[in-house]
């Protein structure tokens, strides 16, 4: 197979609308939402023969999803201008080289962020599955809290583990992160010093806006995404019939009963 013949496979497979690249874009979904998964599950966990010799398996796997993205892309230094591709490079440094150490593990749940960012896999989501399409902005606001929630406590346990005896693993930085998010605030748990009350801060303040982003989210009516063909407003009432921003005719498609 010559070169120009692997690339337009990987196109394909990467940008496609074949059932194959749809199936390969899929399993790469759920790929990615297993690493993030075991991500999280291993962050409590001692480190092991086992766990180290998972590090690398995943490792490899999203260092060749890496290359092969960049191989397919057109335009490959515009790539690295994306947080995306450096979320994925963190995550494949994390998992085959951790020289941030153990806390710094924790970022790669940034990895995460790359499955909300991809267009073609959203818009895959949205026509195939009518729950996504309901729920779309309820799973953006959940996912994205739920990553903040897990970057902090690794900067909070990275930043604290050698001189804070109040924290001493990450459940204790789990635990408060999510009480300074909360502005709960109990108090047995603290961060000394100014850099620890930076910390403490951006945590209130952006963690409780996406917490009532997520709210927002919840209690808000239901919505339908359907943009207007006059004005493009996006989010309409389910059963609307008119486009409440210019009153052009929608006929937006009933899923039925």
């Amino acid at each position: 197979m010559t070169f120009a013949a692997l690339k337009s496979d990987i196109r394909e497979l990467y940008e496609g609308a074949t059932p194959r690249g749809v199936r390969f874009r899929y399993a790469l979904l759920a790929f990615d939402i297993v690493t993030v998964l075991f991500i999280i599950a291993t962050s409590f966990l001692p480190s092991s023969e086992t766990i180290e010799t998972l590090d690398v398996l995943f490792g490899v796997g999203i260092l060749a999803d890496f290359a092969a993205r960049l191989l397919a892309s057109r335009h490959r230094l515009r790539e690295f201008t994306r947080f995306s591709t450096w979320t994925d490079v963190i995550a494949i440094v994390s998992f085959l080289a951790p020289l941030a150490g153990e806390g710094g593990g924790f970022l790669r749940i940034l990895r995460t962020l790359r499955l909300l960012r991809d267009y073609q896999m959203l818009e895959r989501l949205r026509a195939d599955s009518s729950f996504f399409r309901r729920n779309e902005e309820v799973i953006f606001a959940v996912t994205n809290l739920a990553v903040f929630i897990f970057v902090m406590t690794a900067i909070v346990y990275e930043t604290q583990k050698f001189h804070n005896n109040q924290i001493t693993n990450y459940a204790d930085a789990l635990y408060f992160t999510v009480t300074a998010l909360t502005t709960t605030g109990f108090g047995d748990i603290t961060l000394p010093g100014t850099l620890g009350r930076l910390i403490s801060v951006v945590i209130m303040i952006f963690g409780v806006t996406l917490f009532f982003n997520l709210a927002r989210a919840l209690l808000n009516p239901d919505k339908v995404r359907f943009p207007c063909p006059t004005c493009g407003l996006q989010r309409h009432d389910r059963d609307a019939v008119h486009c409440k921003a210019c009153g052009v005719v929608l006929n937006i498609p009933d899923e039925g009963s």
